[in-house]
């Protein structure tokens, strides 16, 4: 049933790689059954990311090319935290030196886990809404454009395929049921 509770036991783990955005281990771990397995894990501080909506109903998006896919991600404004770094706060900064603008109103939209299977990163996301303009402030090595779809038609491109950017997806359908129930 939903209350079971499975678990997995460390009993060692070693140090592969330790970089300025992840660190990999080689762990091992005792089964349920009592027996011994292996585990690769990638460390990662998290993220923090933003939906946020004009007065117009449109959310503010990123177009974005991603080096490890090879390709351009359509994304809502987003970032790594900083190891202890309040995601909130990560989330607001993001927004404004990605897309230019801060917020009167943020609601909560919980958190996405983007690759449970060997990573244990956490993206906290956040509506935002009651927007102003401040400068976009991009940092040296960060190129995007910047640009707006009606909610809408985002969740359209995620029933597609165009937007299939984990987070993204996630805060755009959440978004739009949320506005669809008067709570946004």
């Amino acid at each position: 049933g939903i209350n079971m509770a499975h678990f997995e036991t460390q009993l060692s783990e070693e140090e592969i790689f330790q970089g300025k955005v992840i660190r990999v281990t080689r762990d091992t771990v005792q089964l349920e059954n009592g027996h011994t397995s292996t585990r690769e894990v990638v460390h990662h501080n998290g993220g923090a990311a933003v939906a946020a909506l004009n007065d117009k109903g449109e959310i503010y998006l990123v177009r974005q090319y991603r080096y490890a896919l090879g390709k351009e991600l359509i994304e809502i404004p987003a970032g790594k935290l900083e190891k202890g770094e309040n995601p909130f706060d990560a989330a607001r900064r993001e927004l404004a030196e990605e897309a230019g603008v801060s917020a009167g109103e943020y609601r909560d939209l919980g958190t996405v886990i983007p690759t449970c299977g060997y990573c244990n990163e956490i993206i906290w996301i956040y509506g935002a809404k009651n927007l102003k303009d401040v400068s976009q402030n991009l940092d040296p090595d960060e190129f995007l454009s910047v640009f707006t779809l009606p909610l809408d038609e985002a969740a359209e491109k995620v029933l597609s395929g165009e937007i299939s950017d984990s987070k993204t997806a996630v805060a755009i359908l959440k978004l739009k049921l949320l506005r669809d129930r008067g709570e946004f």
